[in-house]
């Protein structure tokens, strides 16, 4: 079965939580680029802040197999 992510600043990605949504946490350029090595496999769905989206660069656009979305700022 596969879920949703979210990665990002903690103050815009807590509330995904409740959602069921796994949550990685990345306050800063290192932490979303540790949050994005440590995606499970079975992620379908992934919500970015627009500060991750930013760190992440190209990255995420590159795995087709996601649904990419980026939060409005």
């Amino acid at each position: 079965m596969s879920r949703a992510a979210v990665i990002g600043e903690a103050a815009r990605t807590a509330g995904f939580a409740l959602a069921g949504a796994l949550v990685l946490t990345a306050d800063n350029p290192g932490e979303a680029l540790a949050a994005w090595s440590s995606l499970p496999d079975d992620v379908a769905v992934l919500v970015l802040t627009p500060n991750a989206a930013g760190w992440l660069g190209a990255a995420p656009r590159a795995r087709r197999d996601l649904l990419l979305v980026v939060m409005p700022p």
